[in-house]
């Protein structure tokens, strides 16, 4: 049986107190037992009102109730683009997996405790953090185009992995933030994550604590946080804030995409018609020649990802017949289509959502479980068609110039 990380006997806290509210910052570590034990004293005590925790609503959804992946609509995650969004929550996911098979102990236990001991209790539970969604987004936003690419590889690499979590990672565990240290795990430099993952939740969170308990009427406030957020919240807290609501609302903006990476491809597909176009100018024949190859290397190479990530037969024949099309139209994708079809082929059982959890923290639970493998054929097929764009593109230059 493996044996879970040990924490210092005293939990870091302090306290803070604005008004007539007395604020208490619990700092755990969210691998600890001995965290979860300080919760339950704490509480226990009675000496409180209310107890805040470091969760978000689709956070607090996914810890206390892990029966709500049965109520996801895939469809619908398909047709808004959420998917990228979703694989990330199951890298995150698999990520803590990782940690309870090695330590015996699931990262947010002493949350769940808390949020337990409250119901228990009848003290209401003040949901503080910000919307993880809204988190990945701002992030996305603040790395550079390649940057943004390097953590969605490592993203997709950690699905696969069954490597143990490092001496390292538990330290980053033990002293700070389970989000930060499990992107950090993907990312080559820290410090591009710092800001939207530890900096503005900091002051997300004191901002909304101040709501919160105004909102509530309560004025002794158990907050159970991890240890690395303690200074930056108590900090934020001490400064005050003239209008919460507004802080709020800035943090929760994601910035606009910058121009030239919209417009990019657009541009990349005038040229594509534009040689295609060109080729027939020259001669039928090879008007005729490049656009067999562009549906040819298109159309191949999504099929060839669609087939890796063991989609429907006829899914893998719906890639390549929307491929050739699809990467023709930027807001069209290609796992657009070989997502739908796959759903529609091999519908998801309640047992598949049930297992859904577990099975991400596999390699072959990817494949074995129906929600999962959709996913897989999206992410692959769009890989595949992407790189054929390119491929393709690069051929049709290569016949036009030679």
């Amino acid at each position: 049986m493996p044996q879970p990380i040990a924490s210092p006997p005293d939990e870091p806290q302090c306290e803070v107190v604005f008004g007539d509210t007395r604020i208490t910052l619990l700092g755990t570590a969210h691998v600890s037992r001995i965290s979860v034990e300080q919760v339950e004293q704490m509480i226990g005590s009675g000496d409180y009102d209310a107890v805040a925790v470091e969760l978000c609503r689709s956070r607090y959804t996914a810890l206390m109730d892990p029966k709500s992946l049965a109520k996801m609509d895939l469809f619908s995650v398909i047709r808004q683009r959420r998917v990228y969004m979703v694989v990330a929550n199951l890298a995150l996911a698999a990520y803590q997996q990782r940690l309870a098979d090695q330590f015996g102990i699931e990262p947010g236990a002493e949350q769940r405790a808390a949020v337990r001991l409250a119901r228990e209790r009848g003290l209401p539970v003040l949901l503080i953090d910000r919307e993880i969604g809204i988190t990945l987004r701002r992030i996305s936003a603040s790395l550079s185009w390649w940057k943004r690419y390097s953590l969605f590889v490592g993203l997709l690499a950690a699905l696969l992995t069954t490597d143990e979590v490092t001496e390292d990672e538990v330290e980053r565990l033990k002293e700070g933030d389970v989000l930060e240290t499990a992107f950090a795990e993907f990312a080559h430099d820290r410090q591009d994550l710092y800001a939207p993952l530890i900096d503005e939740r900091d002051r997300y969170m004191a901002a909304k604590l101040r709501l919160e308990a105004e909102r509530n009427g309560v004025k002794r406030v158990l907050v159970v946080v991890g240890v690395g957020h303690l200074k930056g919240i108590a900090g934020a807290l001490n400064a005050g804030c003239d209008d919460c609501q507004a802080r709020l609302t800035a943090l929760e903006q994601v910035p606009k995409p910058r121009r030239w990476p919209s417009v990019l491809p657009w541009l990349l597909l005038l040229l594509i018609i534009g040689g295609l176009g060109y080729g027939f100018v020259q001669s039928p024949a090879l008007g005729v020649d490049l656009v067999v190859s562009w549906i040819l290397i298109t159309g191949g190479l999504c099929a060839l990802g669609t087939l890796i990530a063991g989609g429907h037969p006829l899914t893998v024949l719906a890639a390549f017949l929307a491929a050739p099309l699809t990467t023709l139209h930027p807001a069209i994708g290609a796992g657009m289509v070989t997502g739908v079809v796959e759903l529609s082929l091999r519908k998801p059982s309640v047992g598949d959502f049930s297992t859904l959890r577990g099975d991400v923290a596999t390699i072959r639970g990817w494949w074995r479980n129906r929600v999962a493998r959709v996913f897989v054929v999206f992410l692959l097929s769009t890989l595949g068609a992407g790189i054929g764009t390119y491929v393709g593109g690069f051929h049709i230059a290569g016949k036009l110039l030679g």
